[in-house]
Protein backbone atom coordinates (compact mmCIF):
# COMPACT_ATOMS: atom_id res chain seq x y z
CA UNK A 1 0.00 0.00 0.00
CA UNK A 2 3.11 2.37 0.47
CA UNK A 3 4.10 1.68 -2.78
CA UNK A 4 0.93 3.03 -4.13
CA UNK A 5 0.52 6.17 -2.31
CA UNK A 6 3.99 7.08 -3.73
CA UNK A 7 2.46 6.68 -7.35
CA UNK A 8 -0.05 8.85 -6.29
CA UNK A 9 1.83 10.98 -4.65
CA UNK A 10 4.23 11.03 -7.79
CA UNK A 11 1.79 11.51 -10.76
CA UNK A 12 -0.07 14.11 -9.06
CA UNK A 13 3.14 16.28 -8.20
CA UNK A 14 4.45 15.68 -11.70
CA UNK A 15 1.16 16.97 -13.53
CA UNK A 16 0.78 20.04 -10.75
CA UNK A 17 4.38 21.01 -12.31
CA UNK A 18 3.66 20.50 -15.63
CA UNK A 19 0.66 22.36 -15.57
CA UNK A 20 2.11 25.01 -13.28
CA UNK A 21 5.20 25.59 -15.91
CA UNK A 22 2.53 25.36 -18.90
CA UNK A 23 0.51 28.52 -16.94
CA UNK A 24 4.20 30.22 -16.28
CA UNK A 25 5.49 29.84 -19.29
CA UNK A 26 2.33 30.94 -21.98
CA UNK A 27 -0.13 32.30 -19.82
CA UNK A 28 -3.29 31.04 -18.67
CA UNK A 29 -6.18 30.13 -20.91
CA UNK A 30 -8.76 27.67 -21.93
CA UNK A 31 -5.89 24.21 -21.96
CA UNK A 32 -4.86 25.43 -18.45
CA UNK A 33 -7.88 24.65 -17.11
CA UNK A 34 -8.09 21.58 -19.19
CA UNK A 35 -4.65 20.34 -17.57
CA UNK A 36 -5.81 20.97 -14.21
CA UNK A 37 -9.35 19.32 -15.26
CA UNK A 38 -6.74 16.37 -16.41
CA UNK A 39 -5.30 16.42 -12.96
CA UNK A 40 -8.34 16.65 -10.87
CA UNK A 41 -9.63 13.61 -12.63
CA UNK A 42 -6.50 11.74 -12.34
CA UNK A 43 -6.43 12.16 -8.38
CA UNK A 44 -9.74 10.93 -8.45
CA UNK A 45 -9.49 7.75 -10.53
CA UNK A 46 -6.28 7.15 -8.86
CA UNK A 47 -7.86 6.99 -4.85
CA UNK A 48 -11.01 5.38 -6.49
CA UNK A 49 -8.97 2.30 -7.84
CA UNK A 50 -7.11 1.94 -4.55
CA UNK A 51 -10.74 2.22 -2.46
Amino acid sequence: MTQHNRQVAAVTAGLLVVVSLYSAVLGPNGWLWFGWTVLLLACVALFAVRG
